[in-house]
Order: C-alpha cells, then structure tokens, then sequence
C-alpha cells in the first residue's frame, strides 16, 4: 500500500449498528429475567395450590373414616352427639377445617353439612383514622380557653 492510502484509510461506520445489537441483547436480557421470575411465581403457586388440594382430600378421607366408624356402632371421640345430630370436625390446615354434621334416621345417617370453613373467626378493623376537620392545634385552644 502507498503511505497515502493507509493515511485517508478509515474504519467503516458501525456505531448505530453496535448500538441497535446492544439494545437488542439488552431488551432479550431482561425479557428472559421477566420469564424467569413468572414461572418461578407459577411453580410456587402451583404447588401451593397442590398441597391445598392435597391437605383438603386427606380432611376428607380423615372424615370418610369418621362415618364409616359412625356407621360401623362405634363411637369416636371427636364425635359430639345433640339429639339424633352427630358432628365433628377435621383439620385442613392451621386455618381451615372440615366441619361435618350428620343426621341418624333409624340406622342410616343422613349428611347435612360436608362443609370447609375458617378455623376461627376473623377480627374486622372498621375504625378508620378519618380527619374530622379540626386541627390539633385548635382543639388545644379551644381546651385552654
């Protein structure tokens, strides 16, 4: 090569091509990211949900047992007998229970209630700190006056 060629030789202009590639790598980086963490909220989600599943059936079977041994003449101790009505109940979970109550018509149970519900009642806030239009530094007025 002459010195004058390698003089006025420039490299090509890739600057807004760099630019688009960085961006796009940037925008697929944080797409994946965004993936990742729906499906990992998913999985946890969904085996939450499984377990629940899982936790109900065995409250039932748990309550299946308690009417067949019902059924059989004998007489558990969870058992809580008024009249001819029979109920008890099955744990679920720390919040919830299966609450059954039978009735006995002769020698066959009728089912009134095969019902999931709360463990315990839920305490209701209402009171809401509302502002009743008078300042504090009024209201102290208004007391030493």
């Amino acid at each position: 090569m002459r010195k004058r060629d390698r003089d006025s030789f420039s490299p090509p202009a890739v600057g807004g091509a760099t630019l688009l590639v960085i961006f796009a790598v940037l925008c697929l980086t944080v797409f994946s990211l965004l993936s990742l963490t729906t499906v990992r909220a998913d999985s946890r989600l969904s085996e939450a949900s499984a377990q629940a599943v899982s936790d109900y059936y065995a409250a039932d079977c748990e309550a299946q047992t308690i009417l067949a041994r019902l059924r059989s003449g004998e007489m558990p101790d969870c058992v809580k007998v008024k009249g001819n009505r029979y109920t008890y109940t099955c744990s679920i979970s720390e919040n919830q229970e299966l609450s059954v109550v039978l009735r006995l018509d002769g020698d066959h149970f009728s089912i009134l209630r095969w019902q999931e519900k709360p463990c315990r009642n839920a305490e209701i806030d209402d009171h809401l700190p509302v502002w009743e239009g008078v300042s504090q530094e009024k209201k102290m007025t208004e007391v030493t006056l």
